[in-house]
Formats: C-alpha cells, sequence, structure tokens
C-alpha cells in the first residue's frame, strides 16, 4: 500500500472544517501543529504599525494514494480555498515508507478495492 501526505496550512478557526471535509472524504486521522505562520501574495494588514496576522494550523494527513485526491479536492471545496484567497492552502506529496500504520492498511484496504 502506498501513501501520500497531504499538509493542509489553513487560518485555525477552519482548522475543525478541514478535518470534517477530510473525514468525510476518507481520511482516517490527522495531526494539527498549531500557531503556524505563514505569508501570501498580499501585503499584512496594519493598524497604527502593529501587523495584524491571524492564526493559522498545519494539518497533515497521512492517506492511501487512491484517496489521497478526493480528500485534497473536498478539503479545497469545503472550506473554499479557491474561492477567498488567504483562507489556505493544501498539498500532497509522496511518502517513500511508513511504519505504524498496519491498523490503518488492515481498515483502508476493503475501501481502497472498492474504489480501484
Amino acid at each position: 500500500m502506498h501513501f501520500k501526505l497531504i499538509l493542509v496550512l489553513v487560518e485555525d478557526s477552519h482548522t475543525e472544517a478541514v478535518l470534517e471535509a477530510a473525514r468525510e472524504a476518507g481520511a482516517t486521522g490527522a495531526t494539527v501543529l498549531n500557531q503556524a505562520r505563514g505569508e501570501g501574495a498580499e501585503k499584512k494588514k496594519t493598524f497604527f504599525g502593529l501587523t495584524l496576522e491571524t492564526q493559522r494550523d498545519l494539518v497533515m494527513l497521512l492517506v492511501e494514494e487512491h484517496v489521497s485526491r478526493s480528500i485534497l479536492e473536498t478539503i479545497a471545496i469545503k472550506c473554499r480555498f479557491d474561492e477567498q484567497p488567504g483562507t489556505g492552502i493544501a498539498f500532497q506529496i509522496d511518502v517513500e515508507d511508513a511504519i505504524g500504520v498496519s491498523h490503518q492498511i488492515r481498515q483502508l484496504s476493503s475501501k481502497v478495492e472498492e474504489e480501484i
């Protein structure tokens, strides 16, 4: 079984929506790292010389490759990443090897067989 790592950088107020969308699309778990910081194409807003920043989270999802694209697309649609600039970004990378996921492999095997 091959895996992809989906990385989602999102405003902390949208983290729960990302997790719900991912689970709905077939993700079996996630790791959330709080207090990430990022910059986009738009310049930061300031108020009396102080930069106003929204808090970001990094959501990591290790998923089976056959369901990774649908998870990625579901997150983008539900969280409106392409409709509202600065809401968040998501991308996936190949995972060469993974250990500690044997329980997920057993759970995912039947789902993956249905998909392909």
